[in-house]
């Protein structure tokens, strides 16, 4: 079975580059492109790991993480931020919000390869319910 991504991205160029990424990685993908959408997704599809870009237009993307955080059957999966804020202190606000990982725009496709690989350990995978 292949592992659950959902990409959170409201830049439909940057989602379409990432969704043609991981399912040439092998990924099953399902996207949303605003946080009403992303609350629904996670909790209908329970993906494996969440990409998630820390702006959506106007909406703070770190809100669905700080979410998942807090919810009994959600908090196990990763959430992989993916996001232009390159800044240390944005990085130590972004992990601190419940991100796992914290990927920099551009994304170095050998780098998220390597967090997917560590935050997709067969336990994880097993955890939320694959």
């Amino acid at each position: 079975m292949n592992s659950r991504i959902l990409v959170v991205e409201d830049n439909s160029l940057n989602a379409e580059l990432l969704t043609e990424w991981l399912e040439t990685e092998g990924y099953e993908v399902s996207s949303a492109t605003d946080l009403d959408t992303a609350f629904h997704a996670v909790q209908q599809l329970r993906p494996h790991a969440v990409l998630l870009d820390v702006q959506l237009g106007g909406e703070n993307g770190l809100s669905l993480a700080t979410w998942m955080r807090q919810q009994p059957s959600l908090r196990h999966i990763p959430v992989i931020a993916v996001t232009a804020h390159a800044m240390v202190n944005e990085r130590d606000r972004i992990l601190l919000a419940g991100c796992t990982a914290f990927i920099p725009k551009p994304v170095d496709f050998n780098l998220l390869r390597e967090n997917l690989v560590r935050c997709l350990a067969p336990s994880e995978i097993q955890s939320a319910g694959g």
